[in-house]
């Protein structure tokens, strides 16, 4: 792909995202979030953060069998896009489901798995996100790659979070965590390299 195919598909994707937002104001202001809007937007945002976390893991597959390597470059840009909805998602639980109880927050993290799992993921995208310029990635070196490995945890644990959350309709955070599953399926080589690498670190057990 071009430079300018690449431009282009960035700005589809500012679009795209901003539709998104506009559409969350717009169903907000109609009323339109369901009984309970907080819950409506709790999922709205949720689900948002979710989706774009997976699209982001699924461009580097997607490069490989088209073979155009320029298309991971839209990974950061989708990836601070996941941050976003996911930040939206953590404020919209303390504003109006806690009141800004940061001291509730923090006893509802110790005592709710679900949540427990949440703060986890959400912490990856925190710092996978402050960590995404190209000086960062100058300055970190090698760490950066190891640092950004988390994404495939967090992956994992935010449709966990999606299936520990909800009280029925299992079957929709049951398909994402098949999803997770299948994305990281893609990174098999990645894992088979860690293998030996942890097997070196590991000290052999005494006979």
């Amino acid at each position: 792909m071009s430079p300018r195919q690449i431009t282009a598909l960035k700005v589809v994707i500012h679009l795209v995202s901003l539709f998104f937002f506009v559409l969350l104001i717009f169903q907000t202001f109609k009323g339109q979030l369901g009984a309970d809007p907080v819950q409506g937007l709790s999922h709205f945002t949720g689900k948002a953060a979710l989706n774009t976390l997976f699209i982001t893991l699924l461009i580097s597959p997607l490069a490989q069998w088209w073979k155009q390597g320029s298309l991971v470059k839209v990974r950061r840009l989708l990836g601070l896009y996941s941050f976003f909805w996911a930040v939206l998602h953590l404020l919209v639980y303390v504003l109006l489901d806690l009141n800004m109880d940061w001291a509730l927050l923090a006893s509802e993290i110790a005592e709710r798995p679900y949540l427990t799992v949440g703060a986890v993921c959400w912490l990856i995208l925190l710092a996978l996100a402050m960590t995404s310029t190209q000086s960062m990635q100058r300055r970190l070196g090698k760490r950066w790659q190891q640092l950004h490995y988390w994404v495939y945890l967090a992956v994992l644990l935010a449709p966990v979070h999606y299936f520990w959350s909800v009280k029925s309709g299992v079957v929709e955070p049951l398909l994402y965590i098949a999803g997770a599953i299948v994305l990281l399926s893609f990174r098999k080589k990645t894992f088979k390299r860690w293998i030996p690498k942890f097997h070196q670190q590991t000290p052999s057990e005494e006979r």
